[in-house]
């Protein structure tokens, strides 16, 4: 087909000095038409470049104003898709899911243009059979990728199955939307022909494991609303189209694609998990945290597909240092600590102790773990001689995933505290203030000046409100660069793990498959993190085990979004915090006691059922069918 409106497509000096800015969008001063770029297989490798550039990957750069938000966009500021559920909230904002917020329509669709671009020229390509397939087989992995983000965020959408030229005529380029599951069968049909035609050479390119991974999630997604589609009522013309909501009978079928897409990596993928066999509990929440420290060194094992952020500054770095690690090690930089672990998500990990059940976190000799009313003077709690004592039956993840009050990082000793307990009984939390006994003088917040703690101080916005920092992805080694997009920690996009939590889903939703593997999948896990007992395969223990496992990899939002369960979760919510104080009741000893409450200065949370799907942006000019309720 001709090019026309396509003439110039940049080269490969330019890209590289740029950046991975958007190859089409720009204006070189050096510039080759698209036959030249396309014939070339260097040109070609540049153009794949940033095809995967733009690759809907939620990952480091992933905030609530989309993807590649590297910058210091104070309307992000930070704001992650795990502070829209139950994992963590801001330090500062107390706001929940907006209907602006995690969109990509504009960009999906440029993506998808520029890949079928690329399908086009193929064929016509001077290159070996070998590689035209390979490019045949990426191109397809991409656009499944593509289209599963759309369908995940709107349900069925315009499927541009080839690449379109404008003759004069608008309205001849306006593609109405397929149903949801059509949009779901396209994604699987792309998946497909990825695994077809593409290698199983490891590399951060796609491979036919990386396809392989991509059908397993994708498919997981559509089988649970076509199995939970029932747990919400939507109208509107685009129900009765079929646009959003899949049809119950489709679930066994996409439990089985899951299940199999899954399996395939499972007996010949060569993947394993990484360090899968840790002598102690401290041993494997270390191999845990190096795992996402470090994710090249676990490339030969769990890394099914890594996003490398590899050059510090421009568009190359990312922020995850500079948002969450706690303000004690901040060294000079104003905005730290924004992400704070929920008491709700640490109570989901279970206790070495009591295996197979979520422990929540008891700080009471009563054992009441439901009353948030604050501290008490009358309650007997039980008191610990530092403050991280409480949690040291918990799940190795717990502790590679978390900065616990009293924790070590960093060589700095992170204190976490809210407040303390006069000898008469009376209280003083979240105020700043000090008391002085037999010479010893002892602060609200654990320490004299705002730069020896990390909770509770309002201060800059800069100290957790929950009573829990953040661990996972952090660089423990290299201390703060006070700048933008300075962290070049890797991103693990696909990993054995999560095929094996895929697999073990698949199988206890649908009957489907074998039982006793999707049971191994998950005590494989347990396993991993120290526990010596198993557990049944269960739906209630894939959960938990997603939840725990797969904590901030920007997997929950999309779990309560597939399953139907976010509205039900989050009605009316308050999140949760621990508030750790000194207990000055107890001198001479030097003695800890924690208190439930709702999460200080925040407000109660409710998912609106059209929230299942984003609104279809620029129906006034697209002429698409909008989505329910908006």
């Amino acid at each position: 087909m001709k090019l026309t409106h396509y003439k110039y497509i940049i080269l490969a000096a330019a890209l590289s000095a740029t950046g991975c800015s958007k190859v089409l969008d720009l204006q070189p001063t050096d510039k080759l038409t698209a036959d030249a770029i396309f014939g070339d297989p260097a040109g070609v490798k540049v153009y794949m470049a940033n095809l995967y550039y733009q690759l809907p990957i939620e990952d480091f750069a992933f905030f609530r104003g989309g993807f590649n938000q590297n910058g210091g966009d104070p309307n992000n500021g930070g704001f992650s898709a795990a502070m829209g559920t139950d994992e963590a909230v801001h330090t500062e904002f107390g706001d929940f899911i907006g209907d602006g917020d995690f969109h990509w329509w504009d960009q999906g669709y440029k993506l998808i243009r520029d890949v079928n671009l690329l399908i086009d020229y193929i064929p016509s390509l001077k290159i070996r059979d070998d590689e035209k397939a390979a490019l045949t087989g990426e191109s397809a992995f991409i656009k499944a990728f593509a289209y599963y983000a759309l369908a995940k965020r709107y349900g069925g959408v315009s499927l541009m199955k080839k690449s379109q030229v404008y003759t004069g005529d608008a309205e001849a380029l306006k593609v109405p939307r397929s149903t949801e599951k059509e949009t779901w069968d396209y994604v699987m049909e792309q998946c497909d022909i990825a695994i077809n035609n593409l290698g199983t050479a490891k590399s951060r390119r796609a491979s036919k494991w990386t396809a392989y991974a991509l059908k397993a999630r994708a498919a997981l997604h559509a089988a649970s609303i076509a199995k939970f589609g029932n747990r919400i009522t939507l109208d509107g013309d685009a129900v009765a189209q079929k646009l959003v909501g899949v049809d119950a009978g489709a679930a066994n079928g996409y439990y089985k694609a899951a299940a199999d897409a899954a399996k395939a990596i499972i007996d010949g993928g060569g993947y394993s998990l990484f360090r899968p066999s840790p002598a102690t509990p401290a041993e494997a929440a270390e191999n845990y945290r190096t795992l996402f420290q470090s994710p090249n060194d676990a490339a030969s094992s769990e890394a099914i597909m890594i996003k490398g952020f590899t050059l510090p500054g421009a568009n190359q770095g990312h922020n995850y240092d500079i948002w969450y690690q706690p303000a004690q090690v901040a060294n000079g930089w104003p905005h730290p600590g924004r992400m704070n672990p929920t008491l709700d998500l640490v109570d989901q990990y279970e206790s070495y102790t009591t295996p197979g059940q979520a422990s929540p976190v008891n700080t009471r000799v009563d054992g009441n773990v439901t009353d948030y009313n604050g501290f008490n003077s009358g309650t007997a709690y039980r008191q610990f001689d530092n403050p991280n004592e409480i949690f040291k039956d918990k799940d190795a993840r717990l502790w590679g995933t978390t900065i616990l009050p009293g924790t070590v990082w960093k060589n700095t000793n992170i204190v976490i505290q809210a407040g303390y307990v006069k000898p008469d009984g009376n209280a003083v939390i979240r105020t700043k203030d000090q008391i002085t006994i037999a010479g010893t003088t002892y602060h609200t917040y654990g320490a004299a000046d705002v730069t020896m703690y990390s909770g509770f101080d309002t201060y800059g916005g800069n100290n957790t409100r929950s009573g829990f920092s953040f661990k996972k992805f952090m660089n423990q080694n290299n201390p703060i660069v006070p700048g933008w997009n300075q962290s070049t920690t890797d991103w693990l996009e696909f990993r054995y793990a999560e095929v094996l939590l895929i697999y073990a889903e698949a199988v206890a939703e649908s009957g489907q498959g074998d039982a006793a593997l999707a049971a191994k999948c998950i005590n494989d896990l347990r396993k991993r993190a120290g526990h010596t007992t198993t557990i049944a395969l269960t739906a209630e223990n894939v959960q938990r085990e997603r939840r725990v496992e797969l904590a901030f990899e920007n997997k929950r939002i999309w779990d309560l979004i597939r399953r139907r369960e976010f509205h039900t979760e989050f009605n009316n919510r308050f999140l949760h915090t621990l508030l750790p104080l000194q207990d000055l009741r107890a001198l001479p000893a030097k003695k800890y006691i924690f208190v439930r409450v709702n999460t200080p200065n925040t407000n109660p949370k409710t998912f609106q059922t059209k929230s299942y799907y984003r609104y279809i942006p620029g129906v006034g000019s697209n002429g698409l069918v909008q989505n329910p309720q908006y």
